[in-house]
């Protein structure tokens, strides 16, 4: 990997690793879509479920799957140090915290019927949603153990298989899903549930495909095929210091989210509506400064593990300046464009209108966003990743919802002001989370016996 000498030096750097990954997260939303697409076109109560089941699936995904994200550093320090053998033992370790996750994993989603109930969910939906989660579960144990080696991969600065891997499962998903929800050349018809089956078969397909890359050189040099370990709770306590608070951040913020949703759902459709509109821009706007922080945490991770903590800063201070960039431009155009976003989305005038006016408290939302995802991602490379967790915990829960809630149902005793006061609450809560990760990036980057008390965990 080049030395860091320039901007554009470093800006290149980052795009090569993060442009994949941006691809990559696209294909998946693009997975996500052609479900949602496909259940809806099946049946109006099938789509509902499948939706259902996803607000359980993927908080849950997301938090296990998180943890083992700690690979990424992990590896990434060990590659800059110039010790590939030694990153075989951790991938093994990582498999076991997998298999330990898929089995949490499972257990959640196979037993989801009891929060329907909780929830007095309509009992053919619920049905439905458990039918489609009971079939994923059957492709959760290889799922996670390709994140593992996913994000091993990407330690090892090789974004670009996983980005193959993605697109090419994306075809795939939509084929099962015509063959199995509707019941297509001699398979059962099985609606809903078989859009599970479809994931769950294409989650065993990634599986199989980043097997094949394992005899590669990158690959190779780490020795991950040469034994088989059993667990040491010595390198899993390690890999779980530092990815459990990843998993945790990951869930805060997309439980957030859903409380949120559901509050909104009370206000009426309209809201409701415009809110997830809003939601899904903002979403797909925060995957390339998300990925730009994972980029960061490759560069970082590498230059850490070499001991060169002053490349390490200058990539941490060239992510932010990008990620900076990137979000007041997306702002400009969500405010100039936000009628023609908007109209993409839907017809009914007054839906229209609410999510226009939303998409100005999106463009302000995103400026905070953007750059305190890039800032985390960052923070990763160096294994810095309780004090994020808390400013989350803080940023969301203790000031983002609350404050929200308290401007959306006016109990200031000033008059409510719906959807937006989410937002409001939200731009506030997360400014705030902004401004303590940047300090603590800061802090970070300043403080060689931090960085290599982080790199020894």
């Amino acid at each position: 990997m080049p030395s860091v000498n320039s901007f554009s030096t470093e800006f290149r750097a980052l795009a090569r690793l993060g442009a994949p990954m941006v691809a990559t997260q696209f294909f998946i939303m693009a997975m996500g879509f052609i479900d949602t697409a496909m259940a809806g076109r099946y049946d109006s109560t099938h789509l509902a479920g499948v939706a259902l089941g996803g607000t359980v699936l993927w908080p849950v995904f997301m938090f296990t799957t998180g943890i083992t994200m700690a690979l990424t550093p992990i590896v990434a320090q060990l590659r800059g140090a110039g010790a590939p053998a030694e990153i075989g033992a951790q991938v093994r370790q990582g498999v076991w915290l997998a298999l330990a996750a898929s089995t949490v994993c499972v257990l959640a989603v196979t037993n989801a019927g009891m929060l329907f109930t909780l929830a007095d969910v309509e009992a053919e939906t619920a049905a439905v949603a458990q039918d489609y989660l009971n079939a994923t579960a059957w492709g959760i144990p290889a799922v996670q153990i390709y994140v593992v080696l996913r994000y091993t991969a990407e330690g090892l600065g090789r974004t670009v298989p996983p980005m193959l891997i993605a697109g090419a499962a994306l075809p795939v998903n939509a084929v099962m899903n015509y063959i199995l929800i509707y019941g297509h050349f001699g398979a059962p018809e099985l609606g809903g549930e078989g859009c599970g089956w479809a994931t769950a078969v294409v989650w065993w397909l990634e599986l199989a495909l980043i097997s094949l890359l394992l005899r590669r050189p990158y690959f190779s040099a780490t020795g991950l095929l040469e034994r088989l370990d059993l667990p040491d709770w010595r390198i899993l306590r390690s890999m779980m210091k530092i990815g459990l608070p990843i998993g945790a951040t990951i869930f805060l913020e997309m439980a957030v989210f859903s409380v949120i949703g559901l509050s909104i759902a009370s206000i009426g459709v309209t809201a409701l509506a415009a809110n997830s509109i809003a939601g899904n821009v903002n979403w797909a706007t925060y995957v390339i400064p998300s990925t730009l922080g994972a980029a960061a945490s490759i560069r970082v991770g590498f230059y850490v593990g070499a001991g060169n903590y002053g490349a390490s800063a200058f990539v941490a201070r060239t992510a932010f300046v990008v990620s900076l960039c990137y979000a007041v431009a997306v702002s400009a155009l969500l405010i100039t464009f936000r009628y023609g976003i908007a109209g993409i989305y839907t017809r009914d005038g007054a839906v229209l209108e609410l999510a226009a006016s939303l998409m100005v408290f999106i463009a302000l939302y995103q400026i905070v966003d953007d750059t305190q995802a890039t800032i985390g991602g960052t923070l990763r490379g160096y294994k810095d990743t309780r004090a994020p967790m808390l400013y989350s915990l803080l940023g969301y829960w203790f000031l983002a919802l609350p404050l929200g809630a308290a401007l959306c149902f006016g109990w200031f005793g000033q008059t409510p002001m719906g959807v937006k006061g989410y937002w409001i609450g939200m731009t506030l809560g997360l400014a705030v989370v902004a401004g303590l990760m940047g300090l603590r990036l800061i802090s970070t980057t300043r403080n060689p016996a931090r960085i290599e008390a982080f790199s020894k965990i």
